[in-house]
């Protein structure tokens, strides 16, 4: 084994591996390539305040270190799970008591920034304007979400991303070549499971490979296969955020696949957030809703197939029930498409709340009441059954001023195209009754 990890044997492989420099970083390539972001920061010796942004594992925190080093900066981390304002305070007084002693700067990094709160984040906002301090955040949250708009507007946003296969392959590569794997052979199916597994977090797949090495020489095993290691691996769901981006932006695709007509991508988003760990009750909720909001009346078996799926999973539970589900985005993608109840709903509404109370039109109210019979209520109401066409031509049942007012315009498509062509021919017999 390479001394390294004989002199640490209880060191985890994720940390004897993290990188020193830039040019040891395997991926984000577009902030620290040549001519990149945060390699022009370090050749300038310009530090700066920044927000890392990304998911787990992408060395978020392997590049705050590598800034701090290269800045030859005092280096201050911080959990935001774990420390509060008394935690700051401290780092100020040492960031204050180091550039007095050497004239060093201090970097304060702050792990899961978005776990701070307002007076938390406020509490260091000062000496990151004066400029004690070069702030450092990393988040796997929408910084616009989660950080206070000053401390938004005083550092860069930098976005990380999850390492693609063939980065996870080179990590591998480095690893085999440290001597971290004890001469194990790996087939090229079991580096691919393993890459597969890891889901772009780079922290994840060296953990995973050190479990598989633990398991190896447990078992006097000289070769990995991807059969080995579904034995000895308990794979956990891929990454998911229940209340983050990722569970959003996976929800926003779901329902995007759906309106866009494509029943492939449709089933592909719905099964990575069941494969995430989302709860299919949620999805059913959302599936209904995507029925109402993107179908409408161009296609109403749409909200039945929706809601019989919903019901069907309340019934059988997983994994059956997730079968309808699964149907039911696929009729919803290749159903007609119309979203006009929904803005004719939406600018009702709208209208409504911003308009004044306008009174129900004599004729359209209730007359139960002798009295009220005699103040005219319901007086020249028409009975439409009694009509031609079952239709009073010419009514009308808006309160004054709205008479012309049509905020539901059905789209030439599925069973709207019918709705269209009855409005119309009702429009007209309201023009010849005029």
């Amino acid at each position: 084994m390479n001394d390294l990890f004989a002199k640490e044997p209880h060191k985890p492989l994720a940390e004897a591996l993290r990188p020193s420099s830039l040019d040891d970083v395997i991926g984000q390539q577009h902030l620290i390539g040549s001519g990149k972001p945060l390699r022009m920061a370090i050749e300038a010796q310009v530090p700066h305040s920044m927000i890392l942004w990304g998911p787990p594992g992408v060395g978020k925190t392997t590049l705050a270190r590598i800034l701090a080093g290269a800045f030859d900066a005092d280096f201050i981390p911080l959990s935001a799970v774990l420390s509060g304002v008394k935690d700051i305070r401290e780092a100020v007084e040492r960031a204050h008591a180091t550039l007095q002693r050497s004239g060093r700067r201090t970097i304060l990094f702050v792990d899961e920034v978005h776990r701070f709160n307002k007076s938390q984040q406020d509490a260091f906002l000062p000496f990151v304007e004066s400029g004690l301090l070069t702030f450092i955040g990393a988040t796997t949250e929408n910084p616009s979400f989660e950080v206070n708009a000053a401390l938004l507007s005083r550092a860069q946003v930098y976005v990380l991303q999850s390492l693609s296969r063939d980065e996870l392959l080179a990590l591998f590569r480095r690893a085999a070549a440290q001597g971290a794997l004890d001469g194990l052979q790996f087939d090229d199916d079991a580096r691919d499971a393993l890459a597969g597994y890891a889901d772009g977090d780079a922290r994840r797949f060296l953990n995973l490979l050190e479990q598989t090495r633990t398991a190896a020489l447990a078992r006097k095993v000289g070769r990995i296969d991807s059969a080995f290691l579904g034995e000895v691996l308990s794979i956990n769901a891929r990454r998911f955020d229940k209340g983050g981006d990722a569970f959003y932006d996976q929800i926003s695709a779901l329902h995007k696949s759906v309106r866009g007509s494509n029943p492939d991508a449709a089933l592909y988003w719905l099964s990575r957030m069941l494969d995430g760990g989302a709860d299919p009750r949620y999805l059913s909720r959302r599936i209904v809703r995507m029925a109402w909001e993107d179908i409408g009346l161009a296609d109403p078996r749409a909200m039945q197939i929706a809601n019989d799926a919903a019901l069907t999973y309340e019934r059988l539970g997983s994994p059956e029930g997730e079968l309808a589900l699964g149907q039911a985005v696929i009729y919803l993608a290749i159903a007609a498409k119309s979203n006009a109840g929904y803005k004719a709903y939406n600018a009702a509404r709208a209208f409504v709340a911003q308009d004044q109370s306008r009174p129900v039109p004599v004729h359209l109210r209730n007359a139960p009441t002798k009295l009220m019979q005699e103040l005219g209520y319901g007086h020249d109401y028409r009975y439409a059954h009694d009509e031609p066409h079952g239709y009073a031509a010419g009514e009308t049942y808006m309160p004054e001023g709205l008479e012309d007012v049509h905020w539901y315009e059905p789209v030439p498509r599925g069973l709207e195209s019918k709705i269209a062509d009855k409005l119309a021919f009702l429009r007209q017999l309201d023009e010849d009754a005029k």
